[in-house]
């Protein structure tokens, strides 16, 4: 799909690896990064958004975009809210920015 607007992103590098706002959208027909939104990465999910479960898939569909495993993706803050922030282990900002230019 090659994304449009990637350098937009609010990535930063922190400690460890480099942390992402997610603008999340629950309730959606199926999980899929939909692109960039303002500074967010936009990301749809069938699940919920109660007890955690659209977080959860949230951050595997994260892992899974960017080629991470589930356990190297945590959500840092935004629990409740829409938007959010992921932790991203390992992965240098210009790294995830590349990596989610690649997707298809």
């Amino acid at each position: 799909m090659n994304m449009k607007d990637i350098e937009k992103l609010a990535v930063r590098d922190v400690a460890g690896g480099s942390v992402i706002s997610v603008k999340a959208v629950p309730g959606a027909s199926r999980d899929k990064v939909v692109g960039v939104l303002g500074d967010c990465l936009k990301v749809a999910t069938s699940a919920a958004a109660e007890k955690g479960r659209a977080n959860a898939s949230i951050a595997k569909t994260l892992a899974t975009a960017l080629g991470v495993s589930k356990r190297d993706v945590q959500i840092a803050s935004g629990m409740t809210n829409p938007r959010k922030e992921f932790h991203i282990a390992e992965l240098s900002t210009d790294e995830v920015r590349r990596r989610l230019g690649e997707l298809d």
